[in-house]
């Protein structure tokens, strides 16, 4: 049994920490809300172009949908979390507590709660 057995894998699109940031943002809101980009922007606390970079790639993903209209005659771009970006978001959650309660997966081979996995030789 080989060690990607043993230990779950973790979504890489999810998995960076800027795209991350992203779809725990969006995640808070309601399921059929969208935010602004703008207020993206504020809440990440990332420059448009690497906010917009890491949208791409959630976007792509199925994860994010991005929708562009006008509020008067100003363009608006809204963003939501798509149905599936929410479930990845849970496998993601999911794969990381079984990783994080792998015996030895703690600092000096602790549990999870930091106790020794096994008595010491």
């Amino acid at each position: 049994m080989s060690a990607e057995d043993l230990l779950p894998g973790l979504d890489p699109v999810i998995h960076a920490q800027p795209r991350l940031r992203i779809t725990i943002v969006l995640a808070a809101i309601g399921e059929d809300d969208k935010m602004t980009f703008p207020r993206l922007q504020e809440l990440t606390g990332m420059t448009a172009g690497n906010l917009a970079t890491h949208l791409r790639k959630l976007e792509d993903a199925g994860y994010v949908a991005v929708t562009k209209s006008f509020r008067r005659r100003s363009p608006v771009t809204y963003l939501a979390l798509t149905r599936p970006g929410r479930r990845a978001l849970e496998d993601y959650t999911a794969a990381l507590q079984r990783l994080l309660a792998v015996p030895g997966s703690g600092p000096n081979g602790s549990g999870p709660n930091g106790a020794p996995d096994s008595d010491p030789p």
